[in-house]
């Protein structure tokens, strides 16, 4: 079996993270970069279900730019077997979609798992876009992953906004992975040391003969506004006054 894992560079959320003066991106100087969280806990999955069933080869892949690398280390430190960078400048969702249907097509994994989101731009759309390109079935945020006794078919327990729903389909298939699927290892020392030894293939975008043109185009940037102080009251009916005449959401 082949696992496929997505893995996207994210600006630190422990970061203090400025718009910069025009409003067209953020400023990177200085900023620290890491593993997408919810890409984590993909990467985190893939390596259980290796441990579990055996005979599973895990790849990580990158769409982005070369110092993705960094992250994909950290992706093959956790222990991943190999990974893929395709380098690319900011593409979009779509694109990136695109991207990954070739590596697909290369790869031929059984599984595909992608975070559910990237913290940076929220999309959640690429493991959509990607099942539909690919005419794969899918479940997204899941928090649960079983497979049959053959491995050929996965059921998955997923969050909805009624509850839990809990659907199954045949490999191969795609998932995203949500925050309750598992808690993320830490990269240890030997795995530190093993991942500089590990085969990352680096390819151009360009190569794949993919239409990178962006679909969507951020137009401006800006800080949320600062938050007004708060103040103190002397009584409770100086509070229902507050919440009536000022606040009014009573």
């Amino acid at each position: 079996m082949k696992i496929l894992v997505t893995v996207k560079r994210v600006p630190d959320p422990e970061s203090s993270i400025k718009v910069s003066p025009d409003g067209a991106g953020i400023v990177e100087s200085g900023l620290k970069w890491v593993v997408n969280p919810f890409d984590e806990i993909a990467i985190e999955e893939a390596l259980r279900i290796k441990e579990a069933q055996g005979g599973v080869e895990v790849v990580v892949v990158s769409v982005g730019v070369g110092e993705s690398q960094e992250q994909l280390r950290t992706g093959l430190a956790m222990g991943a077997d190999r990974a893929i960078l395709v380098k690319a400048d900011k593409p979009d969702t779509t694109a990136v979609a695109r991207i990954l249907v070739k590596i697909v097509e290369k790869e031929t994994p059984d599984l595909v798992i992608l975070g559910k989101q990237a913290i940076d731009d929220d999309s959640n759309e690429v493991g959509q876009i990607l099942a539909h390109l690919l005419g794969w079935p899918q479940a997204t945020f899941i928090s649960k992953l079983t497979f049959s006794g053959d491995k050929a078919a996965v059921e998955c327990v997923r969050e909805v906004d009624g509850g839990m729903e809990t659907i199954g389909f045949a490999l191969p298939a795609i998932i995203t992975a949500d925050l309750r699927l598992n808690e993320p290892r830490y990269a240890s020392l030997p795995g530190i040391m093993k991942a500089r030894k590990k085969p990352m293939e680096e390819l151009d975008a360009a190569s794949l003969g993919v239409d990178l043109t962006p679909r969507i185009r951020i137009k401006k940037l800006a800080p949320p506004p600062a938050r007004t102080a708060g103040r103190k009251v002397e009584s409770v009916d100086e509070l229902i006054n507050a919440l009536q005449t000022e606040a009014k959401v009573m």
